[in-house]
């Protein structure tokens, strides 16, 4: 199992990233193909700021964030956006301890807990960097 590993480890840094980012990527795209629908969630969670704004924000945040932690490129500070997004979101978007309906607050509990474990990943991403196999990496050399 270690040869295996150690054969392929400058790939498994590319496999996480690109399936940390694949929801993030899928959302972001869901958003925007679905603007009403999405406007009227994030309409839902009574903030105090423009939905809009918070629509495009996360649109933003999902679609350039997902992206750069794809290919590698100011990954840590894409990780760390993030990660403070799924923070965010779970917190304001998956309270499950408010929800009175039982099934529902199942559901929600799950989404927020996905939320904090996608998070995690991200710090983890954040502290130690893209890998070999990252734009960041290839930029270092050259310097």
């Amino acid at each position: 199992m270690n040869t295996l590993i150690a054969n392929n480890a400058k790939f498994l840094p590319v496999a996480g990233r690109v399936l940390l980012a694949a929801i993030f990527i899928s959302s972001g795209l869901s958003k925007v193909t679905g603007w009403e629908g999405s406007l009227a969630y994030v309409g839902s969670a009574g903030l105090p700021l423009p939905s809009e704004l918070l629509l495009l924000a996360a649109i933003v945040t999902e679609l350039v964030g997902g992206a750069l932690v794809v290919v590698g490129f100011q990954t840590r500070a894409a990780a760390l956006a993030l990660a403070g997004f799924s923070i965010v979101s779970a917190i304001l978007f998956h309270n499950y301890w408010a929800v009175t309906d039982a099934q529902m607050a199942y559901i929600q509990s799950i989404m927020f807990w996905k939320n904090l474990s996608m998070a995690g990943g991200f710090l983890v991403l954040a502290g130690h960097g893209a890998g070999a196999l990252a734009v960041d990496n290839l930029l270092a050399k050259k310097a």
